[in-house]
């Protein structure tokens, strides 16, 4: 599908400080992002409040996910062998590009045309549509959200609303272009005329790929839970299913199931349970009328086996909920495309530099955090995401490009870990105040400075001696 609006070419690295600067005078898309993220947060809220000790629920999630952690290989084994008995096909795919070359090399042998695709965070970490349409593909987002910023040219905007930064009337002049005629700025009209044009592609569709929100290694199922019926559809009706499953997206036993899915929806979306949870067990047998004739998982490690057995290891029991996104005061001002990544917010800040140490935002999207503790209290799992922000900073700071600002702060604590040093600094910066207006207005001195008045110092400090 050809974007029918352009994205501006980038020709030069764009820091986050100018992304988030561009992101806070956009005043619709801190509108929109305000307003969506409050009602997921309330609603969350309201079905925390419905579950009984949910306390005690998340605990117990932590546990069964740092517990597959520990055991990871065995169990995605276990998982493997029982899919592949009930016809299934397992990839295993180290990075994005043997990921995506796994996927061309089915679509290849399939002679497909046309590929329709749920929402899949994992399809867009190894940029799979561009990649497809490289080599000649059609492909079509079926989920309501991606299918209005595919429109649009653009990437998801946040983990499970990835048009959350648009409104009815951004959505009214992408569907009119698409349609060659108005359509109306209603929900109801806009939503009606997403099915209609989409419905077709369900059954013309060569290849349905989907992701996986979690697999069951007992009997060698995948899961995936969705509000539209899209995710369904595209698992069902094209003659082969490819899912993408990140590695760590598996829970040992049904009954861990249940405890992760009481939580995904309602940290989500504020539901009790999502209005449709597809559980594939294979493709379909003789006799079924609904089903894929293959079905073919992508499991994508992509940089996820390196964080196990380190400090960061946890970051892999993230179930992306997005509620962390929804209550971080950094996000919500700023929205998901100022991180530059797949993943924003809280736990963009942190997976990205872990998956893709090369990235260019690795070493800036830590210090996107006002370290509040807000994600880690609202995370379903209990992931200490504002520890990890920090860690993940003091892992960065000697490796800072910046000389200065390391001679800086080297001088500074040398200054105030004696007594003359600090009596001889707070004299020199009595006399000096009015030089703070005069720092650079940009770079980090100037991000420190724009929000920050020094106040006038008294004749002597505190230490002095009549």
């Amino acid at each position: 599908m050809t974007p029918t609006v352009d994205s501006p070419p980038v020709s030069v690295p764009v820091h986050f400080i100018d992304r988030a600067d561009r992101a806070l005078h956009d005043e619709q898309l801190r509108a929109a992002v305000r307003h969506a993220t409050d009602l997921l947060m309330k609603g969350r809220q309201v079905a925390l409040g419905g579950l009984e000790d949910s306390d005690v629920v998340r605990d117990e999630a932590r546990r069964i996910r740092s517990r597959v952690l520990s055991r990871l290989p065995d169990i995605l084994d276990r998982w493997a062998t029982n899919l592949e008995a009930r016809g299934g096909h397992v990839h295993w795919a180290t990075d994005a590009d043997e990921a995506v070359e796994i996927i061309l090399d089915i679509a290849r042998r399939r002679g497909a045309r046309l590929l329709v695709k749920g929402k899949s965070m994992a399809s867009e970490e190894i940029h799979l549509n561009s990649a497809l349409e490289a080599r000649g593909h059609e492909v079509v987002e079926t989920d309501l959200g991606e299918f209005i910023i595919q429109l649009a040219g653009e990437t998801p905007s946040h983990l499970i609303a990835p048009a959350i930064h648009k409104d009815r009337y951004d959505v009214e002049k992408l569907f009119t272009a698409d349609a060659g005629h108005h359509v109306g700025p209603d929900i109801t009209e806009e939503a009606g005329y997403a099915r209609r044009r989409l419905r077709s592609s369900f059954l013309e569709a060569d290849i349905g790929i989907s992701g996986v929100n979690c697999a069951v290694a007992e009997t060698g199922t995948i899961g995936l839970v969705e509000n539209e019926g899209n995710g369904r559809l595209c698992t069902s009706v094209p003659p082969v299913h490819i899912a993408i499953m990140g590695m760590e997206r598996i829970v040992e036993t049904w009954e861990d199931l249940d405890v992760i899915l009481s939580l995904l929806a309602r940290s989500a979306t504020g539901q009790p349970l999502s209005v449709y949870t597809n559980l594939i067990t294979g493709p379909k047998r003789p006799g079924e009328l609904d089903g894929p004739e293959e079905l073919h998982v992508v499991v994508l490690d992509n940089g996820r086996s390196a964080a196990l057995g380190t400090e960061y290891a946890e970051i892999l029991n993230c179930i992306r909920c997005g509620a962390c996104l929804n209550v971080c005061p950094v996000y919500r001002q700023v929205g998901g495309h100022a991180y530059d990544s797949v993943y924003g917010g809280p736990i963009g800040a942190v997976l990205t530099p872990l998956l893709n140490p090369a990235s260019p935002g690795g070493r800036e999207l830590p210090e996107a955090s006002s370290l509040c503790g807000a994600c880690a209290e609202v995370c379903p799992v209990r992931i200490p995401l504002d520890d990890m922000l920090l860690r993940l900073r003091h892992r960065d700071a000697r490796a800072d490009s910046s000389r200065m600002r390391r001679l800086g702060f080297s001088a500074w604590s040398w200054l105030w870990a004696t007594r003359p040093g600090y009596a001889l600094s707070t004299a020199a910066a009595r006399r000096s105040r009015g030089l703070a207006s005069r720092l650079p207005s940009r770079g980090w001195l100037g991000a420190w400075r724009e929000f920050r008045e020094i106040p006038p110092m008294g004749r002597r400090d505190r230490r002095s001696r009549p």
